[in-house]
């Protein structure tokens, strides 16, 4: 039996429906995931399943005795109390103090922690925690992997990939949903359909469908301007026309008039400003801690060159924005030396949108009260530009307090991209973006032709646009090329040669003479070892190349994500399966020598 049943639900707030005769069923154990581009419904849809939002028509039915629990896409700021206090208050239950410790245990809380000491990820992983303590039927979760470190992140999909209960989730982390959804749920202009599938085979069927309504339009279109022509020919000669199809003509005018298209893509532009020197930024020997005697960073060396991508990874705390505000002279080392080069100019994306007044509207948020902007060279309308980032000119005079997630973190970029000087850095610029935003924000960062350093915990963010990471773990900044996937490759072979390099612990003698030896068979490699051992690494060799040419080509733009990202995830394993042979051959050769 289904634990939530919609049918028919409608939602609307003036306009057209937000959420229009939508139905649907989630069961038990279900891995559902909600797609669809910012301002479809989405967290909506889920506040009508957790019964906060009540429909405008139509029928919410929950099972006897199910449970939900909703996990909203904002943290609070400012909330008093300890973590184990603050699990104390959702168990709504003095004497269930184990069941609180147990939550801590589970989800690797500190108890006593000040919840407004923690970062953003522990405070969502509190939050999870409450929800948690309503031992849910069915979790919903509204971007769960918003400031989450990618640590967490993995934790939390192996979490929900045992968990014992359904969950339905919003997020617009692709890899997250790769990972976690077996079913997709898609709100498209109001309508819901849903998919018995993974992301990926998903994202190909809705491509197909995509087209063939372009078509089935397309043959409309054609069709009503040859209506058009007929019904005009026909008033000028006066002439008795057949009024079936004068009807059938006037349905048609009604199906354009009241077909809801698809909402369009921001249009971004970014155009690096003036030219900087070979050299962007330099340090040698870098260490900073606000208590001297806790640094966060220890003797950091870098070079960063001009045009280079450079992607920043680490976990929470782990001293990522202070090497940000290090490299923009915000902050000074206790030693060694640092400097940036010549004309270079850096614009800052803040992941706090610290940026942004508030009280002022969208457009004064942007040009000041001016009524033109200059983007590139090329003069343009401020309502036309903020057009560009998809704000109509009604919703540019709207303060920014009223903006969704998404619209701040596209005004942002639209702020961002008048003066994205030749040194760009973006603190976490994915989070509340959609995918369609996401990957034009890709493109437009791939082609960038000034230098960008980016935070960012979004695993195919820094995949597709990244051409080297910087790790920072415990203290220390690692330089690898490629992006996350690479490290993660480099990672896997760093530890396999480490493994095969330690010392194998002596064999135990032997309890009886051992049998007296017929051939050397077993003092030697087989012929297939040998040939293995001689042909492996050409092999590695040409997978490498092909994992180097694929994140190349996951770069480039209209790349087709879905089908690369699975190519290079195959090759990948491939590589790593070869190393590893390669590596314990060698070991076996070495071994018998």
């Amino acid at each position: 039996m289904a634990l939530i049943t919609l049918h028919d639900v409608t939602v609307g707030f003036g306009n057209a429906p937000v959420l229009e005769n939508i139905s649907l069923s989630i069961e038990p154990g279900a891995r559902a995931c909600v797609t669809g581009r910012n301002g479809e419904g989405k967290s909506t849809l889920l506040k009508v399943i957790a019964g906060l939002l009540e429909p405008d028509s139509g029928e919410v039915l929950k099972a006897p005795s199910t449970r939900v629990a909703y996990l909203p896409q904002d943290v609070p700021e400012d909330r008093p109390g300890t973590v184990r206090d603050i699990l104390l208050d959702a168990l709504h239950d003095p004497a269930r103090a184990h069941v609180a410790d147990a939550l801590c245990t589970r989800l690797s809380l500190p108890p006593e922690a000040d919840f407004n000491a923690l970062s953003g990820g522990l405070r969502r992983r509190v939050l999870l925690g409450c929800a948690l303590a309503r031992e849910p039927h069915l979790l919903l979760l509204d971007e769960p992997t918003n400031h989450l470190d990618i640590p967490s992140i993995k934790w939390l999909e192996g979490f929900l990939a045992t968990a014992p209960f359904a969950c339905l989730f919003i997020t617009h982390d692709r890899a997250f949903l790769r990972a976690v959804a077996k079913t997709v749920f898609d709100l498209d202009r109001g309508i819901l359909s849903g998919w018995d599938c993974d992301y990926p085979t998903f994202l190909r069927r809705k491509a197909d469908l995509l087209a063939d309504e372009a078509v089935y339009w397309e043959r409309k279109a054609k069709k009503l301007t040859e209506e058009e022509a007929w019904l005009r020919r026909g008033v000028k000669a006066r002439t008795c026309r057949n009024e079936g199809r004068v009807a059938a003509l006037m349905k048609l005018r009604r199906e354009f008039a009241e077909r809801r298209t698809q909402g369009g893509n921001a249009t971004l532009t970014l155009a690096a400003e003036g030219r900087a020197g070979d050299l962007v930024y330099r340090c040698e020997g870098v260490t900073f801690g606000y208590d001297p005697d806790r640094p966060i960073l220890r003797d950091v060396s870098l070079r960063i060159l001009r045009g280079e991508r450079v992607g920043i990874i680490g976990a929470n705390g782990s001293g990522k924005s202070t090497l940000l505000n290090l490299i923009l002279g915000r902050l000074t080392p206790q030693a060694g030396e640092q400097r940036l080069g010549s004309n270079v100019k850096p614009a800052f994306f803040d992941q706090l949108r610290a940026a942004l007044d508030p009280e002022a509207t969208v457009a004064e948020n942007v040009a000041e009260g001016k009524e033109f902007v200059t983007v590139g060279g090329v003069r343009k309308h401020l309502y036309g530009y903020l057009g560009d980032f998809l704000f109509t000119p009604q919703r540019a005079r709207t303060p920014v307090k009223a903006l969704s997630g998404g619209e701040r973190a596209r005004l942002l970029l639209a702020r961002l991209f008048l003066n994205p000087g030749n040194l760009l850095v973006m603190d976490e610029p994915t989070n509340d973006l959609d995918v369609e935003t996401l990957e034009l924000l890709e493109e437009q960062l791939a082609n960038y032709q000034g230098t960008l350093l980016l935070v960012s915990h979004d695993r195919d963010f820094i995949d597709h646009v990244a051409t080297s990471v910087l790790v920072v773990e415990e203290g220390r900044v690692t330089a690898y090329p490629g992006g996350y996937s690479d490290w993660q490759a480099a990672k896997a072979r760093q530890e396999a040669a480490r493994q095969a390099a330690a010392p194998k612990p002596a064999p135990e003698a032997a309890s009886k003479p051992a049998a007296p030896k017929r051939d050397n068979a077993a003092t030697r490699l087989s012929y297939k070892e040998r040939r293995l051992l001689d042909t492996l690494p050409g092999e590695i060799e040409a997978l490498e190349a092909k994992v180097a040419d694929l994140n190349a080509r996951l770069a480039e733009p209209g790349a087709d994500y879905a089908a690369l990202s699975a190519d290079l995830a195959q090759t990948q394993s491939a590589l790593d399966a070869a190393v590893e042979q390669y590596l314990t051959l060698e070991e076996k050769a070495e071994s018998l020598k």
